[in-house]
C-alpha cells in the first residue's frame, strides 16, 4: 500500500515519512493550497495523510484568512483530488474545534464551537473533508502533540530546566499529552484499515489515554528525565496572557477506534517514557 504524507517537514510528518509504505512530501515538494499540484501528487496513492497545517495559534488571530487557506482550502484540494483518484484521505485536526468548557471527555460527535481563529480554520478543514469524501474521508483530532526533537512542550521544558531553577506552568488547562510517534503509527494503522474496508469513515480522536494539566505534564517530564519535579510550580492561565484564548478542557474520548478494529493509544505517561528513551511504539 502506498501512502502520501503531506506536510512531511513538520513534527508529525517527519514521524510518518519513515514508516513503511509512506512517502513524505514537505511544503517545498507539495503546497496543498495549489489545487493542480495536489491533483498530480495524489495520483497513484491508495491513501493520503494530511499533516500539513497552519499551527501558529496566536498568529492566526490577526491572519485568519491565511490560516484558513492552509487549514481549510488545502484540505478541500486534497479531498477533491482523493475523490477523483479513489484514494482514502486522513486529515489531522485538533481539539481546538471544541469550546473547552466540558467536564467529561468529548465524544467524536460532540458539538463543535471553536473559541479562536485557529480553531475555526481547522473546523473548516474538517467540514470540507467530510462533505467531499463522506465514504473515504477520515478526520483524526489530536492534541498536545510533542516529540523529543523540534520545538514543542517537551523540548521547551528540558531546555528551560537547564536555564532556570524553577518553572511556573499553568495548572488550569486539562488535556492529553500525545507522542508524535504514537499518533503516526495509529494513523498508518487507520489508513491500512480504511483501504481494506474495515474502518468506517468519519471522525476519530488520536490522543493518548488519561489526562493531566500542563503543570502535571511538566512535572512528569522532570521526573522521567531524572530532574526534581518540585522545581515545577503551578500557576494559572491568566498569568500568561496570549492573543488567542485556549480551551480549558481538551480531553477527547476514543470510542470509535473499536469500530475500526484498532486499539486507542496507551496512557500518556507510558508514551512519554518511550519518546524520551526512544523505546518501542505500541
Amino acid at each position: 500500500m502506498k501512502i502520501l504524507v503531506a506536510g512531511a517537514g513538520g513534527m508529525l510528518g517527519r514521524r510518518l515519512s519513515v514508516l513503511p509504505g509512506c512517502h513524505g512530501a514537505d511544503r517545498a515538494a507539495l503546497d496543498i493550497t495549489d489545487r493542480s499540484a495536489v491533483a498530480d501528487a495524489v495520483t497513484g496513492y491508495d491513501a493520503v495523510i494530511n499533516a500539513a497545517a497552519w499551527t501558529d495559534v496566536d498568529g492566526a488571530e490577526t491572519r485568519e484568512a491565511e490560516a484558513t487557506a492552509l487549514n481549510g482550502d488545502g484540505p478541500a484540494n486534497l479531498a477533491a483530488a482523493c475523490a477523483a483518484s479513489g484514494a482514502v484521505l486522513l486529515h489531522v485536526s485538533t481539539d481546538y474545534v471544541f469550546a473547552g468548557d466540558g467536564t467529561a471527555p468529548y465524544p467524536e460527535d460532540a458539538p463543535t464551537a471553536p473559541i479562536n481563529a485557529y480553531g475555526r480554520s481547522k473546523l473548516a478543514g474538517e467540514l470540507v473533508v467530510r462533505r467531499l469524501l463522506p465514504d473515504r474521508g477520515y478526520v483524526v483530532r489530536t492534541a498536545w502533540l510533542y516529540d523529543r526533537d523540534g520545538r514543542n512542550f517537551l523540548t521547551t521544558m528540558l531546555r528551560l530546566a537547564g536555564a532556570q531553577e524553577t518553572l511556573d506552568v499553568v495548572d488550569d488547562q486539562r488535556g492529553q499529552p500525545t507522542g508524535a510517534p504514537f499518533l503516526a503509527a495509529q494513523l498508518v494503522q487507520l489508513a491500512q484499515a480504511a483501504v481494506a474496508g474495515h474502518a468506517p469513515a468519519g471522525i476519530y480522536h488520536g490522543t493518548a489515554a488519561g489526562e493531566t494539566t500542563w503543570f502535571g505534564f511538566a512535572r512528569e517530564i522532570f521526573a522521567q528525565a531524572g530532574l526534581d519535579p518540585e522545581r515545577v510550580r503551578p500557576t494559572t492561565t491568566d498569568r500568561f496572557p496570549r492573543p488567542a484564548p485556549r480551551p480549558a478542557y481538551s480531553v477527547l474520548g476514543h470510542r470509535r477506534w473499536a469500530a475500526a478494529g484498532l486499539n486507542p493509544q496507551p496512557d500518556w505517561r507510558d508514551e512519554l517514557r518511550d519518546v524520551l528513551t526512544g523505546g518501542p511504539v505500541a
